[in-house]
């Protein structure tokens, strides 16, 4: 489950409950970049309690949307389960479900909004806003939390051409934030080591300053490759692993070339059992 992914939804306005509830339950399978969501249509119906033609309807809309994206496949015991990535600029585009704040004049009858802040009997005013006010911070970040969110922004940017440097302290304001939006640090660390090799022999006045790179969002690309490329790589060995257990259940020649680890991963996709495993002449 992404948190980072299940927030952003969260927070977006979706049109229905239904494209509401399908959304969240696809965004608890994803991991942070969106990517890696693998449930059928008829998992989804199960845990949503919806029906068929919901799910497929909402499905093929998501896909028409940009919302969802096919990425690759992958074998099951009914044939192949697709793949899907969530794209979370299409998720940031949304409309929020927070209220905006509406600066209003005085009144001649003015209304208090907030909670009373009279004195109590024991001489205390009420609080600035109830508890459940979409400005009140409920868990506020711990220091592990913010140390390590520092380490991770200091690392990235020790990474960028040092002859770019410019804004230290906006450039790990900004990776901070990109960071809380969802994007994986390991792939935004190496969205700035392709730049770096790839601008290496730019003149000065082709590069770009570390503090305009990431408020220009020139990452997103780089991201976005590197993305594309894991998935393109998870639905390859998705359909490797998917002829391996045809050689098994076929108990095919070949099948004395399947190596321990491939054994095994068959098991955890739960693409073969273990009897076949033995009757295929293999070991886990």
């Amino acid at each position: 489950m992404s948190w980072r992914v299940a927030n952003a939804c969260a927070e977006r306005k979706f049109g229905s409950a239904t494209r509401k509830q399908i959304i969240m339950f696809l965004a608890d399978k994803a991991s942070d970049d969106g990517s890696g969501i693998w449930c059928s249509k008829g998992t989804i119906q199960r845990h949503t309690e919806l029906g068929e033609t919901t799910v497929k309807r909402t499905i093929r809309d998501f896909l028409k949307e940009g919302i969802l994206v096919e990425t690759g496949a992958r074998g099951c015991k009914n044939g192949f389960t697709v793949v899907y990535r969530i794209d979370l600029a299409q998720i940031e585009a949304l409309e929020l479900t927070a209220e905006p704040d509406i600066e209003t004049g005085a009144t001649v009858d003015p209304v208090q909004t907030g909670p009373g802040m009279g004195a109590t009997v024991a001489g205390v005013p009420g609080p600035p806003r109830p508890p459940n006010h979409p400005k009140t911070i409920h868990k506020p970040p711990t220091r592990e939390r913010v140390a390590v969110e520092d380490e991770e922004a200091e690392k990235i940017l020790d990474t960028y051409p040092p002859d770019r440097l410019r804004g230290k302290a906006e450039c790990l304001g900004r990776i901070r934030d990109i960071l809380d939006a969802g994007t994986v640090a390991e792939d935004l660390l190496q969205a700035v080591k392709a730049y770096a090799r790839e601008s290496a022999g730019f003149t000065r006045s082709k590069v770009c300053f570390s503090d305009n790179w990431f408020k220009s969002r020139r990452w997103r690309a780089y991201v976005e490759d590197i993305a594309k490329s894991r998935e393109e790589t998870k639905a390859k060995e998705a359909e490797m692993l998917a002829g391996l257990a045809n050689w098994v259940t076929d108990r095919h020649p070949l099948c004395r070339h399947i190596t321990p680890g491939q054994v095994d991963a068959l098991l955890a996709a739960e693409l073969v059992t273990q009897a076949q495993i033995l009757a295929a002449g293999l070991r886990s």
